[in-house]
């Protein structure tokens, strides 16, 4: 059985989460790749950050729909979940993990299949609002709104892993 969790998420949404569990998510995510978790540090969010989830992704959006929606790595992104979480972000989706000890007390890591992009288009209602579109589509931040997108807990607040080898 899922777990239902909507966004913005609060402590209490996330802190009794355990890897492995089912979420079904609902409400905003923001997409943001490299390009993106950069401009953060620079110049802040252009949402507010407490309780938010950021996809890993890199959308293909085409006549203000969603084409494409898949999951980018997320190690390469690892370097900015200090600033993310200290700002109250409480969720990361991606795929291929990162680092457990970071999620420690703060916040949770959702994985969603690679290769699995034009799927997840049916779980997006619509695009909100898009920021940064200098930056081009697939870096550009994109504001989604999902409606039960499926998601497994891959790293939960107590750091356990399970990209990690014991």
């Amino acid at each position: 059985m899922a777990v239902r969790l909507k966004t913005p998420l609060t402590w209490e949404d996330v802190k009794n989460l355990k890897i492995g569990d089912k979420v079904l998510l609902s409400g905003i995510v923001y997409t943001a790749r490299d390009l993106a978790h950069r401009r953060f540090l620079e110049e802040g969010f252009p949402f507010n950050p407490e309780g938010a989830v950021i996809y890993h992704c890199g959308p293909l959006v085409k006549n203000g729909m969603v084409v494409s929606a898949g999951p980018t790595t997320s190690a390469r992104m690892e370097k900015y979940l200090d600033f993310l979480f200290t700002h109250g972000v409480r969720g990361i989706i991606g795929k291929g993990g990162m680092n457990h000890e970071k999620f420690k007390g703060r916040a949770v890591y959702f994985s969603y299949p690679g290769g699995a992009g034009s799927l997840a288009r049916e779980f997006i209602v619509k695009v909100r609002s898009v920021y940064w579109e200098d930056l081009g589509m697939t870096d550009a931040v994109w504001e989604l709104e999902v409606k039960d997108m499926p998601l497994l807990v891959s790293i939960d607040v107590k750091g356990r892993s399970l990209y990690r080898k014991n």
